[in-house]
């Protein structure tokens, strides 16, 4: 038996037992996650489509791993005009392996069938980020390395961070890199959010600058932004 899921805007077919690479998902490897939009169901001859949405089917799967895929670089330049910018991203994904194919609105048969739905993990995901929001910057100063002798701990040392996105740190409670570099993917997606940084936190990397400048790294150079 065979089934047409959409998830992170595409459309996986799946199969008992299949590892399959999805974009991010909330949850922690063991958990159970319902797949509840399924396009299609087929098991040899016998297929079933959805109208968008097979009614009473799902697919149950667990989660293997949380991690982030390959970096992509992205480089442009024009000539005689000194511009340049290089930036990277990482797309995180979530491995998962489906258990079963469900239909006829029949629960998941797993130790874990109680466990999250694909909506509500973000939902819950998206409580426990609100709450752990006025605690970020405390826990995150507390879990940064030491910093070298002689550290000077001024965000404006990360490239692409200048006077203006300076001030829109501050307002949120972060002053400095050891705050920064103890930032998690979820407090980058959150501040990313909030400040409408529109992906520089990632495309910059400044939690990776952040590091290497507490470890006595030279600041790297300025992201030209036109």
């Amino acid at each position: 038996m065979f089934a047409v899921i959409k998830t992170g805007g595409k459309q996986y077919k799946v199969a008992a037992n299949d590892l399959l690479r999805v974009e991010k998902l909330a949850g922690e490897a063991g958990d159970t996650i319902t797949f509840e939009n399924v396009l299609m169901v087929g098991n040899d001859a016998d297929v079933t489509v959805g109208a968008p949405l097979v009614a009473g089917a799902s697919v149950a799967a667990e989660v293997v791993e949380q991690f982030r895929d390959k970096k992509v670089i992205i480089f442009k330049k024009k000539r005689r005009q000194h511009y340049r910018r290089k930036n990277g991203h990482r797309q995180e994904l979530t491995l998962v392996r489906i258990n079963e194919i469900l239909l006829g609105g029949a629960k998941p048969s797993g130790k874990k069938a109680a466990a999250k739905t694909e909506t509500k993990s973000a939902s819950r995901s998206e409580a426990k980020a609100e709450t752990a929001k006025t605690e970020a910057a405390p826990a995150a100063a507390k879990s940064a390395e030491a910093p070298a002798a002689g550290f000077k701990d001024d965000v404006k040392l990360i490239g692409g961070v200048g006077p203006a996105l300076e001030k829109k740190l501050a307002a949120a409670g972060i002053t400095s890199l050891t705050q920064i570099a103890a930032w998690t993917p979820e407090d980058i997606a959150r501040f990313d959010e909030e400040l409408d940084f529109k992906g520089r936190i990632e495309r910059d990397e400044w939690v990776d600058q952040a590091k290497e400048l507490i470890a006595g790294g030279e600041p790297r150079a300025k992201v030209d932004r036109k």
